[in-house]
């Protein structure tokens, strides 16, 4: 096997979760995602894995959406303890919020998921040079953005 099933299917979900913000419906694709990719394209080398995987899953969380009149629900929020944390968490989130969704997706894949830019370039069929470009401008776009927010000036 190429890669670490159990650190892509915790990967998976999270970017399902983000998709479709349900964990239910997250897991049942997760778990669609894997088995489909198991049954065809389990011989692949690891970052034409990863393109696999993520390119089922998305067309799975696209099927999903359409198929149900899906509204998204507000994300569920933890009870944390320190103050400090849910005001960052918070601020994240407004900062968040105002990148548009392909922006918050490319944010998701690189630096939450940890997929390799080659993956990213994969799966978008642009260039490591136009992914490198993307998150450059999408990172600077979030930096400034978060430097707006009241809490971290």
């Amino acid at each position: 096997m190429s890669f670490d099933v159990e650190e892509q299917y915790d990967k998976i979900y999270r970017y399902c979760y983000f998709k479709m913000k349900n964990r239910e419906i997250a897991e049942d694709i997760t778990q669609e995602a894997f088995l489909r990719y198991f049954e065809h394209y389990h011989c692949l080398s690891k970052t034409a894995s990863l393109k696999c995987l993520y390119t089922i899953a998305r067309n799975l969380c696209t099927d999903e959406f359409r198929k149900t009149s899906f509204e998204f629900c507000k994300e569920e929020t933890a009870d944390f303890s320190m103050e400090e944390h849910v005001i960052t968490s918070i601020s994240v989130k407004n900062v968040l919020s105002r990148l548009s969704h392909d922006e918050q997706e490319l944010l998701l894949l690189r630096y939450v998921n940890e997929v390799p830019i080659e993956a990213i370039s994969k799966i978008y069929s642009i260039s490591r040079f136009a992914v490198y470009r993307r998150l450059k401008s999408v990172s600077n776009k979030f930096k400034e953005e978060f430097r707006k927010e009241d809490f971290h000036e």
